[in-house]
């Protein structure tokens, strides 16, 4: 399938550019990406009131498609202001102390275990289950937030995403779209990702410790989010947490773990992924949040749970208000272009990103290494609309064009294809797909998307070095 260009994929492109640009600078992009949606609408619609109208209504659309995202925070932030003021979370840390005491065990062990439960039930969830419990146990052994938002983000978002080795979503997509057997591209994407994880983790951490000797990374309480955040009147923590029993304190914190646990049978028995399993998780937080209210504060308990909710609420709004912006103006490059301004595409369009992913794959000669840098690129071009997955499909189109060419290796391109989408895409560059570990962690994505940017880099470069090997 072929598709033109017009000056709205170039425009598109051009702004991209810019907000990188601007990003690497270490300056905010909202006014880049509002004139950037405004100048797309006043292109496509020609009206200055319906370009004005869409810059409005984008925003309105990143909204919906990130509600469940802003509330699971939201939610989790205020079960856990819950939990510190009465003083239940630092008995639910002691038994994770023992293991976790040093930043490099803390690092390494968070990750691990994050990569294994999103393999069975993705990272959103994933990290709502385990951010909120492991986060105060690796600030105390001196591992700044940022580096427990890194280590959740990458091994999550980045290794048992692209990977999706038990739930299998994104390897059916790109198998599909290559004409493969699902097994032969899972098969392929082994050494892949096993090379882009190893290679992105490591030099993750190299850079982060390099740092931290450096005394460029503190553990600081303004910077450290839910767990370290102290009570405004700064002695109603205390008075609450006397209120507990030491064997209310224990049974609380046996019990939460315990309801979480029981969440992830459900999920196992009642198949659920993705969105539901982050609305059980969700739903349960609500749940503990109304019960240790109630037992706390007894005749008070009912305005308790509307204070720690709007807390939760400003907490949420507080860290998705930068990335909104630029949400809205992503989420342009795809079919949402079409939601805010009508059908004004080109005909046989899939979105901007897609597009300029299959222009860019027609225009390139072909053979095994110019195969593996471009399906590379294709890959990382459709994640920039921030999920990862809209664009496997058509890497993995691309990499059946190319094998065919080739004569060879179309599992190997369409897994890398689906390895450079998720990873850039799915929650490791992009940063309003990184708001889950650092909404959690309590640090702002954007910085969290800087730190990242290096390690990811270095790892595609590596594995599409790889990919050339095996073919």
């Amino acid at each position: 399938m072929s598709v033109t260009l017009n000056s709205l994929h170039w425009i598109y492109l051009i702004f991209i550019l810019i907000i990188v640009g601007v990003m690497i600078k270490k300056r905010d992009t909202t006014l880049t990406c509002i004139i950037g949606i405004f100048i797309l609408g006043l292109v496509a619609t020609s009206s200055i009131s319906e370009a004005v109208l869409g810059v409005f209504n984008s925003m309105v659309y990143a909204i919906t498609e990130l509600l469940g995202t802003i509330l699971i925070i939201s939610i989790i932030y205020g079960m856990s202001k819950v939990l510190e003021s009465t003083g239940i979370n630092e008995f639910m840390i002691l038994p994770f102390t023992r293991f976790i005491k040093t930043p490099t065990l803390a690092y390494w062990i968070i990750g691990i275990f994050m990569m294994v439960i999103s393999w069975f039930f993705w990272p959103s969830p994933s990290v709502a289950l385990i951010g909120a419990v492991l986060l105060p146990v690796a600030i105390k052994a001196g591992l700044p937030a940022i580096g427990v938002a890194m280590a959740m983000n990458l091994f999550g978002h980045g290794i048992a995403l692209s990977s999706d080795f038990i739930i299998q979503g994104a390897p059916k997509l790109t198998a599909d779209a290559a004409g493969l057997p699902v097994g032969e591209v899972i098969s392929a994407s082994i050494p892949l990702v096993a090379t882009m994880g190893i290679v992105t983790t490591v030099s993750a951490f190299i850079f982060l410790k390099k740092d931290m000797k450096n005394g460029k990374l503190k553990i600081d309480k303004k910077d450290v989010g839910m767990t370290l955040y102290s009570n405004e009147d700064g002695t109603k923590g205390e008075i609450v947490k006397s209120i507990l029993s030491k064997r209310a304190k224990k049974i609380f914190s046996i019990c939460i773990p315990i309801l979480f646990v029981l969440d992830v049978i459900i999920m196992i028995k009642a198949n659920l992924q993705g969105g539901n399993a982050t609305a059980l998780v969700g739903g349960t937080s609500i749940f503990i949040l109304i019960l240790i209210s109630m037992f706390t504060y007894k005749d008070k308990g009912l305005e308790q749970i509307t204070e720690f909710l709007i807390k939760g609420f400003k907490f949420g709004f507080e860290v998705f208000g930068p990335v909104i912006p630029i949400a809205a103006f992503f989420y342009m490059g795809d079919m949402g272009f079409v939601s805010v301004f009508g059908e004004v595409l080109p005909v046989n369009s899939t979105g901007l990103v897609n597009d300029l992913g299959l222009a860019l794959a027609q225009a390139v000669p072909l053979n095994a290494g110019i195969g593996s840098v471009t399906l590379t690129a294709v890959g990382a071009i459709t994640g920039l609309d921030g999920s990862g997955f809209s664009g496997i499909s058509l890497a993995g189109s691309v990499a059946r064009l190319f094998a065919t060419a080739i004569g060879r290796g179309a599992a190997t391109l369409t897994a890398l294809g689906q390895v450079a989408a998720i990873w850039v895409g799915g929650g490791t560059l992009v940063p309003w797909a990184l708001i889950p570990a650092a909404g959690i962690c309590g640090v702002s994505p954007f910085d969290l998307a800087r730190r990242n940017l290096k390690p990811v880099v270095i790892g595609l470069i590596v594995t599409t070095i790889v990919s050339m090997i095996l073919i």
